[in-house]
């Protein structure tokens, strides 16, 4: 395997790493122990991206450094966009592995957060109204729509391994329309507006394994496409397995939706832990996603110290950036709960369906809650409780 050491100093110094080692075949892009300034990296096929031990990776937090614009997913709907700070598209074989930090240098970018407004709406009018792609140009500062950290974009057999990622300008971890993703031992650390851990968006066979996140919004969120252009695009999110994993800090710990338009299928989230979030587990969704989430399991999880509800499944998401054109709702079945402990949280579980769309096959077993306030339940059709002990706090 060819191994290309990173040497010099200039904010493409990795990128020309990375072209050197694709054009002889490919094989490892090493990063060295030290700090190293760059600009976006641009991956390709069949590359390593090997972060040493103490090799330090800081981002630069100048806009223009991202153009010119590539194709993203923003939230849920295709554009074109700055580029994120690690992207990759239709690749195979890629991966960023080591001891080493990767530094987003986000809080340039966060305010922008104030700024997005208009360009959000302009987005998802231009996609309920059937503008191509390729119209939907952004990419200014005017427009402020922040790029993810990292984004693999139709990827295959993607590896990301053992090194800490902080402070990007919005979401951190996002694989797109990709297949065969492990992330393991990864670290994730970051204080933003929108700077969610780690969100596949419509990915096929995703193992999340034994990582650590402390975010500024959702640890965990799995999506797949928002409103008409999740519709349109028509790609589940599906076969994803969380384990081993702690959150804290920000919104939800593991978290489905609420921009699951395309449908979720198949995840199965199993001895984790969440502390100190807003929610533990949740589920959310809105009147105008539509989409169905048919079949997600969460099994020997602890929960402590929510601000909110320790497990939420609701329709009556409230804080969507872009709102919906219509009013066509989510389907959530087959939905189980087993083996939950949670304590702290002000609201132990509330599950509300629509009255148009009652949610359907709930399983609720071996849950021991201590809450202030026990159960909220409403539209919901079918639910199968089995020792549920509920304890005031």
């Amino acid at each position: 395997m060819n191994t290309i050491t990173v040497t010099g100093q200039d904010k493409d110094a990795i990128q020309k790493a990375v072209n050197e080692c694709a054009a002889a075949g490919g094989g490892m892009v090493s990063v060295p122990a030290g700090v190293w300034n760059t600009g976006k990296i641009h991956m390709k096929s069949n590359i390593e991206l090997h972060l040493c031990d103490g090799a330090e990776l800081i981002f630069s937090d100048e806009p223009d450094d991202y153009l010119p614009v590539v194709f993203t997913r923003w939230e849920g709907t295709e554009c074109y966009n700055y580029s994120p700070l690690i992207y990759a598209r239709d690749c195979e074989n890629v991966s960023v592995t080591g001891k080493g930090t990767l530094n987003g240098n986000g809080r340039k970018w966060w305010a922008w957060k104030l700024l997005q407004q208009q360009a959000a709406e302009e987005l998802g009018d231009a996609a309920a109204n059937g503008v191509p792609v390729e119209e939907r140009v952004y990419g200014t500062k005017e427009a402020a729509l922040r790029p993810s950290f990292i984004q693999f974009i139709g990827c295959k057999n993607v590896l990301l391994d053992g090194f800490t990622i902080k402070d990007g300008p919005q979401w951190t971890i996002h694989p797109v329309y990709c297949e065969d993703v492990v992330i393991r031992d990864v670290k994730v650390c970051t204080n933003g507006h929108n700077t969610d851990g780690l969100n596949p968006d419509s990915c096929r066979n995703v193992l999340i394994d034994g990582c650590t996140f402390s975010t500024g919004d959702d640890c965990v969120a799995i999506n797949a496409g928002l409103n008409e252009d999740g519709w349109r695009v028509g790609r589940p999110c599906e076969n994803i397995e969380i384990r081993n994993c702690i959150m804290s800090g920000g919104h939800g710990g593991i978290v489905v939706g609420s921009a699951i338009s395309g449908s979720v299928k198949n995840v199965y989230a199993h001895d984790c832990k969440i502390t100190d979030t807003m929610w533990g587990i949740r589920m959310k969704s809105m009147r105008g996603r539509g989409g169905c989430v048919d079949g997600v399991r969460f099994e020997n999880i602890i929960i402590e110290n929510c601000e909110r509800d320790a497990v939420q499944i609701t329709m009556f998401y409230e804080s969507s950036t872009i709102m919906p054109h219509s009013d066509a709702p989510t389907e959530f079945k087959n939905i189980s709960l087993k083996n939950i402990k949670a304590s702290g949280a002000p609201n132990g579980i509330e599950i509300k369906g629509l009255p148009e769309k009652p949610l359907t096959s709930i399983l609720l077993e071996d849950m021991e809650i201590t809450a202030d306030r026990a159960m909220t339940i409403q539209d919901v059709k079918t639910i199968v409780m089995k020792n549920v002990n509920v304890n005031k706090e």
